[in-house]
């Protein structure tokens, strides 16, 4: 595992890894406004950023937040995808008008926000033709509810377009941040191709779709449904598997563009998907993991793996039922073993999601039992709980002595790190936990944050 003695340090491992792909361009300016919403004349930084392929592309995906509340940007981007779809499962190829990349803004968040649909869509057709034709997706991350300053970002335009560069993607890994602690860049090699990938995200987060703000970039040769299928499975395994604080954005999104420069190995094309698939699932997972360390007042990660269940919803019902849980995240954050927490969180998730159904469909996904009570005794027979590697408990006791005691708290002190450091992460060690029922094949992995006073700070003066 990487460790890091420096914000330099760091940042020159993330350009060594964030070359953009063959076909893409990026760009990112700052300026400052005043918002409307906010008496007096305060002013606020917004930074404004732009990812271009060098032609329009009619090879992209996107996958979006399920929140019932969006934002005009997720609002936008669906209504631009579905469009396009249409025009072309219509056999209008002609006129298809591609993708061209996506204007990004940070600091507001473009959610219900007078006009903010119009605004969205003036956005990007204006920077879509100072680009040179095709159509933008937009994303904005940051405050909910004030309205975006269009004329000041429409005059930043031309400054914008011009620096756009081939170089690498750290910059825009940092203009898109809003309370990050630090940029995430992530990429893979794929034969000739590589993929590309920056995310942002450090609070309301707990995605049921893709992640807070992910754009991927490939120059690997795929047509669209292909990269669709791919995000969808990759967006699942990776970023519908974390969780910081619970609470999902109304404006997550995942983009994936390809310049389709580079062909992959013909003859195959069920490999191809498949390997690339992979890949960027591989890719997503390590991102995934950084958005969590990353996470406001983060002082330790938590990898909770539940093991042994009968159906995989209820092996990731219960182990978001451990990342969420207050007192599992508090008692991670004092290094406290305080491992009891740990059993209560699951089999409270357990018997509720039981009693809920009155079906005893729980049951069946634990012991095959078919019952509360089948719920309630599974801890009494074969449940194993195991963190960093110590048994601390085993058919239906605990199994725990001052010696251990005093190793768990030291392993916790050993895999935190100081909530309140910016810049850059200090390593990117995990606590881990694996709650195994013993009772099937299915399990689940997921990746949490502890609960800090740093946290409560950084929301409590999100706005002051």
């Amino acid at each position: 595992m990487n460790r890091y003695t420096s914000e330099s340090d760091y940042i020159s491992d993330l350009q060594s890894r964030a070359s953009l792909p063959q076909g893409f361009k990026t760009s990112g300016l700052r300026f400052h406004f005043s918002p409307a919403e906010l008496p007096g004349k305060k002013t606020y930084p917004m930074d404004l950023s732009l990812i271009s392929l060098d032609r329009p592309t009619d090879a992209f995906a996107g996958v979006f937040t399920k929140n019932a509340f969006t934002g005009a940007p997720v609002q936008m981007n669906r209504e631009l995808i579905e469009a396009f779809d249409r025009r072309r499962f219509n056999g209008t190829q002609a006129s298809l008008n591609g993708i061209r990349g996506v204007l990004i803004n940070n600091k507001i968040a473009n959610v219900g926000a007078p006009g903010g649909l119009d605004d969205a869509r003036r956005l990007t057709e204006d920077a879509a033709r100072l680009v040179g034709g095709g159509s933008l997706f937009s994303a904005s991350t940051g405050v909910i509810g004030w309205k975006l300053p269009v004329d000041d970002m429409e005059r930043s335009f031309n400054e914008l377009i011009a620096g756009l560069h081939q170089g690498n993607a750290v910059d825009l890994a940092r203009r898109i941040m809003t309370t990050d602690r630090f940029p995430k860049v992530r990429s893979t090699q794929l034969g000739e191709g590589r993929i590309v990938a920056v995310a942002k995200g450090a609070g309301m987060i707990e995605p049921d779709m893709g992640t807070m703000l992910s754009f991927l970039m490939t120059d690997i040769d795929l047509p669209r449904e292909v990269l669709q299928r791919a995000l969808s499975t990759a967006v699942e395994q990776s970023f519908n598997r974390i969780s910081i604080d619970g609470d999902q954005s109304t404006s997550d999104m995942a983009l994936l563009f390809s310049s389709r420069r580079v062909a992959m190995a013909r003859g195959k094309k069920k490999g191809e998907e498949e390997e690339f698939t992979s890949a960027l699932t591989g890719l997503c997972k390590e991102l995934a993991e950084d958005l969590v360390r990353n996470g406001e007042g983060t002082g330790h990660l938590m990898e909770v793996q539940v093991r042994g269940a009968a159906d995989n919803a209820t092996a990731l019902g219960a182990a978001k039922a451990i990342v969420n849980s207050l007192l599992v995240k508090t008692a991670v954050y004092g290094n406290d073993p305080n491992v009891g927490r740990i059993l209560m969180a699951a089999g409270d998730y357990l018997g509720s999601r039981s009693m809920a159904k009155n079906s005893g469909e729980i049951g069946a996904g634990i012991d095959g039992a078919g019952s509360q009570a089948g719920a309630a005794g599974l801890f009494g027979r074969e449940a194993e709980l195991i963190i960093g590697g110590e048994t601390v408990f085993s058919g239906g006791i605990f199994e725990l002595d001052q010696e251990k005691e005093a190793r768990l708290s030291k392993y916790l002190e050993m895999m935190g790190f100081d909530p309140s450091q910016t810049g850059y992460p200090e390593h990117e060690e995990k606590v881990e936990i694996i709650l195994d029922f013993k009772a099937g094949n299915a399990c689940e992995r997921v990746i949490g944050s502890d609960l800090s006073y740093e946290y409560v700070r950084e929301n409590a003066e999100y706005r002051t």
